[in-house]
C-alpha cells in the first residue's frame, strides 16, 4: 500500500497534476482497494479543516495583501534607508532590514519579493548596484520572511505536528535575526569588493522623521509579536487584531485603500487561502492512510535500523527536505513529508518546535532553487532578468543561510531559547 500510495502521488504530482488534487486521488486510490467506506475520506478532510489555529491563514494573508495595497512599503523603505544605508554597501543592508520589518506583517517569502522587490531592486540600480547583486539580497533576504512571526508556514506546520503556534512563532525570532545578520556580513563582503557606496550620511533628524512617517506601520509586527509574548492573545487572536489594525491603518489613517481595493485585496485572499486549505484537507486524508497503513512507523524501524545516531539521522532529515523542496512548494512538501518524519523525531529526542523552524528553513531555501524556484521566477520578473542568471546571483548567499540552518539544527537554544523563556 505504501508503494501504491507514494508511485500514485509522485506520478500524478510528475505529470502536473496539482499537489492537493494528487493527495486526494492517490488516497483514493488506497481507499478504493482497502475495504473502507467511502465517507470515512471525506470526514477526515472535513476532520483536518476543522482546526481553530488555521482561522489564522486567511487572516495572516489579508494583513499581507492589505499592506501591500496601502504602500506602507514606502514608509517601511524610508526609514530601513535612514537605520542602516549609512553603511557600506547601504542600499544592501537597507534590503535585509526591509525583509525583516514586512517579515512581522506578511509572513511570506513570495509577499516579501513581490511587494518590496521592485522598489529594492529599481533604488539598487539607481545607486549603481550591480543588478545580479540587487536580484540576489533581494531573493536571499525574502526568505526570511516565513521564519520571523507570524508565518503561515509555520501555522501550517504546527496543525499538521498538532504543536503549539506560538512557541513556534517565537522559535523563529533568534533564526530570523541570524538569518538577516548573516546576509549583511555578506551584502559587506560584496560592497568591499566590489567598491559599493554607502547610500547617505547618517542623520539623527532624517532618522526620526522617518520613524514618525513609519511607526504606526512598524506597530503591526509589535502587536502580533508582542500579544502573544504576553499573552495578551494566541497567535490566531492576534491575526484578528493585526486585521483590525491593518484596516485602521490603510482607510482611516493614511487613505490609501477604497473599497474597490478592499474588494480585489478579499478575493485574492480567498483564492490563495483556498488553495493553502485544499492542501491541508486532502493532506489530512494522506497523513491519516499513513497512520492506518503504520508506514511512518516502519520508515522510523528502517531508519534507526541502519544507525542510531542522532547526528547523522539529522544530516539525513536535511538532505530529504532540501532534495523535497526542489520540486515542491513548501505548504504541499510539508504535508508529505511531516507526517512521516516526526516519529524519526520523536525517537531521536528532537523537540517538535526545533523541527518545525528545520523545516520551514530548508523548505524556504528550495524557494531560492531550480526547477521550482518560486522566488526566482519572481525575482526573474520583478527584477527583468532571465532566470538563469537569477539563479548564478542567488548561489553565494546560500553560505550564509546554509550556516544558520547548521545552528539551528544542532544547537538547540537557537530556536528554542526564546520558547523557553516564556512558556516553559
Amino acid at each position: 500500500m505504501a508503494i501504491i500510495l507514494f508511485a500514485a502521488l509522485f506520478g500524478l504530482i510528475l505529470v502536473g497534476v496539482p499537489v492537493a488534487i494528487s493527495l486526494g486521488l492517490s488516497s483514493f486510490l488506497v481507499f478504493s482497494l482497502n475495504p473502507i467506506p467511502a465517507p470515512v475520506a471525506m470526514h477526515r478532510f472535513v476532520n483536518g479543516l476543522n482546526s481553530f489555529p488555521l482561522v489564522a491563514i486567511p487572516l495572516f494573508v489579508f494583513v499581507g495583501y492589505l499592506m501591500n495595497a496601502a504602500r506602507i512599503t514606502d514608509r517601511i523603505f524610508a526609514f530601513a534607508r535612514a537605520s542602516v544605508g549609512w553603511m557600506r554597501g547601504g542600499l544592501g543592508h537597507v534590503n535585509v532590514g526591509v525583509s525583516v520589518i514586512f517579515s512581522g506583517m506578511s509572513g511570506t517569502a513570495v509577499a516579501d519579493v513581490g511587494g518590496l522587490g521592485a522598489i529594492e531592486i529599481k533604488a539598487m540600480r539607481d545607486a549603481g548596484y550591480d543588478r545580479d547583486f540587487a536580484a540576489a539580497i533581494t531573493g536571499a533576504s525574502s526568505v526570511i520572511g516565513p521564519i520571523i512571526p507570524p508565518s503561515l508556514t509555520l501555522v501550517v506546520f504546527g496543525v499538521l505536528a498538532s504543536t503549539s503556534i506560538g512557541q513556534l512563532f517565537l522559535a523563529g525570532v533568534v533564526p530570523g535575526l541570524l538569518m538577516a545578520v548573516s546576509l549583511m556580513v555578506m551584502v559587506w563582503w560584496f560592497a568591499r569588493r566590489r567598491g559599493y557606496p554607502r547610500d547617505q550620511a547618517f542623520s539623527v533628524s532624517v532618522l526620526w522623521s522617518s520613524f514618525r512617517r513609519a511607526f504606526l506601520s512598524l506597530l503591526t509586527p509589535v502587536i502580533i509579536i508582542g500579544g502573544i509574548m504576553f499573552g495578551v492573545f494566541t497567535p490566531t487572536e492576534a491575526a484578528t487584531a493585526a486585521v483590525a489594525y491593518a484596516l485602521f491603518l490603510s482607510i482611516v489613517v493614511y487613505r490609501t485603500v477604497g473599497a474597490r481595493d478592499l474588494v480585489e485585496i478579499t478575493m485574492d485572499t480567498v483564492e490563495t487561502t483556498a488553495v493553502i486549505l485544499l492542501i491541508v484537507g486532502a493532506a489530512s486524508v494522506f497523513g491519516w492512510i499513513l497512520t492506518t497503513e503504520r508506514i511512518a512507523v516502519h520508515v522510523t524501524e528502517w531508519v534507526t535500523g541502519i544507525t542510531e545516531n542522532r547526528i547523522l539521522i539529522l544530516i539525513g532529515i536535511n538532505l530529504i527536505l532540501l532534495v523535497l523542496g526542489l520540486f515542491m512548494e513548501p505548504i504541499a512538501a510539508m504535508t508529505i513529508i511531516v507526517p512521516i518524519l516526526l516519529p524519526i523525531v520523536a525517537a531521536i529526542g528532537l523537540d517538535p518546535v526545533q523541527f518545525g523552524i528545520i523545516v520551514v528553513l530548508n523548505l524556504m531555501l528550495g524557494l531560492l532553487t531550480p526547477p521550482v524556484g518560486l522566488i526566482l521566477h519572481v525575482l526573474s520578473k520583478v527584477g527583468d532578468m532571465p532566470f538563469e542568471h537569477c539563479v548564478r546571483a542567488v548561489l553565494p548567499f546560500f553560505i550564509p543561510l546554509g550556516i544558520v540552518l547548521i545552528l539551528v539544527t544542532f544547537i538547540p537554544a537557537v530556536s528554542l531559547w526564546l520558547p523557553t523563556l516564556v512558556y516553559r
